[in-house]
């Protein structure tokens, strides 16, 4: 029980961790993140590296998929430049996911020590809100470690090997799990940080990981359709929905 509580709440710190580096980032960037989203519409391929870039530093592509959406909304992007930034937003997820489950185990205490430098020393500054995005990454990396340690003895519980046996390839029931975290956390990178440490852990198989991360970007697209009051800002989650569920049948 005491394993299961360690491994929930790194999990947590987790999620924790990207709420902290999305909202240094946007304190400190956020009017110039806006600025490069909205005047990267012209060309294709530009909007979509806008978008993968905007989200590898915003650590979310949610929130730059509702710089998106508003733009849709005040009529400054069309349907398909910000379908195209919402794709390289997913993609920027997929990037990051990839950098941070690397072993970095070194970097973490590195970051947290000389963030916290920063941010108690300069919190009102800008170099504070960069020492909060250092600290966000640091508890990133930290909480993949203790994700790991708690995942090694938590397998061999009795209770846990039923959890996890549930957790058989049943591509809706997956993905649907997958979706849920995503929504709850407000964060599709941390669901797929999760899935790839614990498939790495050995706890999950290929296939069940493979449909939880798939779980994750429909949820993370759903929960962009629900946070968009307005009619014409969901047309461009709601389409992003549908080419989620397109490539899932295909």
């Amino acid at each position: 029980m005491l394993t299961l509580l360690h491994l929930l709440s790194a999990v947590a710190l987790l999620v924790w961790g990207t709420h902290i580096v999305r909202t240094g980032v946007m304190r400190v960037y956020g009017a110039r993140l806006r600025t490069v989203l909205s005047s990267s519409v012209e060309k294709k391929p530009l909007a979509f590296c806008a978008g993968l870039g905007v989200t590898a530093l915003v650590q979310s592509s949610n929130a730059t998929t509702m710089l998106v959406t508003s733009f849709v909304a005040q009529d400054l992007v069309g349907l398909m430049p910000a379908l195209v930034m919402v794709l390289g937003a997913d993609v920027g997820t997929a990037l990051m996911a990839r950098v941070l489950t690397f072993d970095l185990s070194w970097l973490s205490p590195l970051l947290i020590f000389i963030g916290v430098i920063f941010f108690l020393g300069r919190k009102q500054t800008r170099a504070g809100q960069l020492g909060r995005v250092g600290i966000g990454l640091g508890l990133i990396l930290l909480a993949l470690e203790l994700i790991v340690q708690a995942v090694h003895p938590i397998t061999q519980a009795n209770g846990v090997q039923v959890i996890f046996a549930s957790l058989t390839g049943d591509i809706m029931l997956d993905a649907l799990i997958g979706a849920v975290f995503a929504i709850i956390s407000y964060s599709s990178l941390a669901a797929v940080l999760l899935t790839a440490t614990l498939t790495a852990a050995g706890a999950i198989s290929f296939p069940v990981a493979l449909c939880l991360v798939i779980g994750a970007n429909l949820g993370s697209g759903c929960w962009r359709c629900l946070t968009t009051a307005r009619r014409t800002r969901r047309r461009a989650g709601w389409r992003w929905a549908a080419c989620c569920l397109s490539w899932w049948g295909a």
